[in-house]
C-alpha cells in the first residue's frame, strides 16, 4: 500500500523550475554516473559469461558476481564517512573519486585479458572495491551540489537517465563486443571510465566546486552511530530492508540473465544483447519521467505502483517462455525497474542530516550490498535446485522467482515509510 508523507505533499506544492547553474551541475554530475554505470554493468552482467568458461557451477558464479555486495557492506561506509571529514585543496570528495576510478579502470581491463578463474575473480573483487571507493564520495556530491529537496526527484531522474544510458550502452554494446573478442567490452569500459571521470574532475576544479566541508565524524564514529540511528528511527530500518530487496532483485537479474537467454532459451550472444538492450531502453524512458512524477505525485506512491509492475513482470518469464509474454515482461520490468532505480536514493535524501551526506550514502550502499550478495547467490542456488523442474531452460527459469519475491516483499517495508516525515524531523533535531 503506497502512502504519501506530508513532506512529499509539501514537495509537490514547491515544485520549482531548475536554474541554469543547477542544470549545469546535474549535467556535470552525470558524467561519472554514465561511466560508472557502464563499467559496473559490463562487469556484473558479462562476468558470468566469462567465468562460465572455467566453471559451470551457478552457485560459484553467483558468489563471484556477489563479491560486489561484500565490498558494498564496508567500503562505502568508510569512504563516505571519511569524505565527510577530509580536508584538502581538492575538497573531501574528489580525492576518493580519483583514487578509486583509476585502479578500477585498470582492473576492469584486466578482467578481459586474464585467463584463469582465480585471477578473473580477484580482478573482479578489486574492481568492485575501487568502484565503491570512488562511487560513494561521488554520489554524496549530489546532495552537496544539488541540495534543494524540491528538485530531489528530478536530480535523481537526471542521474538515472545518465545511469540508464550507461547501462544501455553496456548491455547493448557489451554483448556485441564480447561476441567479437573477449577483451573488447572490458577495455572499452576502462577507457570510458578514465575519460569521463577525468573530465568531471577537471570541470569541478575549474568551476571552483571542489570545496572542503566542515570536518564531520570519522568512519569509526559513524560506524558506531549508524546502529543507534537504525534502532531509533523505524523509517531508516524500513528503508534499509526495502532497498536491499530492490537490489536483490536487480543483482539476481544481472547475474544470470545472459545465461538464461543463451543457455536457457538458446539465443546467440548478439541476439541476447539486443534483447537486453531493449529492456535498457525501456528503463531509460522510465527514468526520464519517473523523477518528475515522484516530485509531483509523491515518491512513495510512484514507487509503490512501480513495484507491482516490477514484481508481476518478473513472474511472467518464471511461468512461461512464450515470446509474446516475454515482450510484456520486458515492458513491466523495464518500467517498474527504471522507476525503482531512479527513486531509491531520492527516498533516502529527505532523511539525510546536512552533515552526514557521506555517511548515510554509505548506509545506502550497505543496504545495497546485502541485496547484491544475496541476489546472485540465491538465484544460483535456485537454478541448481530447480534444474530438474525447468529442464527446458536448464533451470535458469528459476531465477525469476527470486527476482519476483524480492520486489513484491519490498512493498511491506515501503508501506512503513509513511513515518518518514516524522523520522526526518527527529534526525534533524539531533543535529
Amino acid at each position: 500500500m503506497a502512502v504519501t508523507t506530508s513532506s512529499e505533499s509539501k514537495t509537490r506544492k514547491s515544485e520549482a523550475s531548475l536554474s541554469g547553474e543547477t542544470r549545469f551541475r546535474l549535467g556535470l554530475l552525470a558524467l561519472p554516473t554514465y561511466a560508472l554505470a557502464l563499467s559496473i554493468t559490463v562487469v556484473s552482467t558479462y562476468l558470468s559469461e566469462v567465468t562460465r568458461r572455467y566453471t559451470h557451477q551457478t552457485a560459484v558464479i553467483g558468489l563471484i558476481v556477489g563479491s560486489e555486495g561484500i565490498m558494498a557492506l564496508w567500503i562505502p561506509l568508510i569512504a563516505g564517512a571519511w569524505s565527510d571529514c577530509l580536508r584538502t585543496r581538492l575538497g573531501g570528495r574528489l580525492p576518493f573519486v580519483i583514487a578509486g576510478a583509476v585502479p578500477a579502470a585498470v582492473a576492469v581491463v584486466l578482467i578481459g585479458l586474464l585467463h584463469s578463474l582465480a585471477l578473473v575473480a580477484t580482478m573482479a573483487a578489486l574492481f568492485f572495491a575501487f568502484y565503491f571507493v570512488a562511487y560513494e564520495p561521488y554520489r554524496a556530491m549530489y546532495p552537496d551540489l544539488v541540495g534543494d529537496e524540491s528538485v530531489a526527484g528530478r536530480a535523481q531522474s537526471s542521474q538515472a537517465i545518465a545511469r540508464g544510458l550507461g547501462t544501455a550502452s553496456a548491455l547493448l554494446g557489451g554483448g556485441l563486443l564480447l561476441s567479437v573478442a573477449r577483451p573488447l567490452p572490458f577495455l572499452t569500459a576502462g577507457v570510458v571510465l578514465l575519460g569521463a571521470v577525468g573530465g568531471f574532475v577537471w570541470l569541478v576544479i575549474r568551476r571552483g566546486l571542489a570545496r572542503s566541508r566542515e570536518p564531520g565524524e570519522g568512519p569509526r564514529a559513524v560506524a558506531r552511530r549508524l546502529p543507534r540511528l537504525l534502532r531509533r528511527h523505524p523509517a531508516l530500518r524500513a528503508y534499509f530492508v526495502a532497498n536491499a530487496l530492490w537490489e536483490m532483485a536487480l543483482s539476481a537479474l544481472k547475474a544470470f540473465v545472459i545465461l538464461y537467454l543463451t543457455l536457457g532459451l538458446h539465443y546467440s550472444l548478439a541476439t541476447s544483447s539486443l534483447m537486453i538492450g531493449g529492456v535498457a531502453f525501456v528503463i531509460l524512458l522510465s527514468a526520464g519521467v519517473s523523477g518528475k512524477l515522484g516530485d509531483k505525485y509523491g515518491r512513495i506512491r510512484v514507487v509503490g505502483i512501480a513495484l507491482w509492475a516490477y514484481g508481476l513482470g518478473f513472474l511472467i518469464p518464471a511461468l512461461t517462455t512464450s515470446r509474446v509474454a516475454l515482450g510484456v515482461a520486458v515492458l513491466c520490468v523495464g518500467i517498474g525497474g527504471g522507476t525503482v532505480m531512479t527513486m531509491a536514493y531520492a527516498l533516502l535524501m529527505p532523511l539525510m542530516p546536512e552533515d552526514e551526506h557521506g555517511a548515510l550514502t554509505g548506509f545506502y550502499s550497505m543496504s545495497r550490498g546485502v541485496g547484491i550478495i544475496t541476489g546472485p547467490i540465491l538465484a544460483g542456488v535456485a537454478i541448481t535446485v530447480l534444474s530438474p523442474v525447468f529442464t527446458s531452460t536448464d533451470g535458469f527459469q528459476a531465477m525469476w522467482f527470486v527476482c519476483a519475491a524480492a520486489a513484491l516483499c519490498s512493498l511491506l517495508f515501503l508501506h512503513r515509510l509513511r513515518d518518514a516525515d516524522q523520522d526526518r524531523r527527529q534526525l534533524r533535531e539531533e543535529h
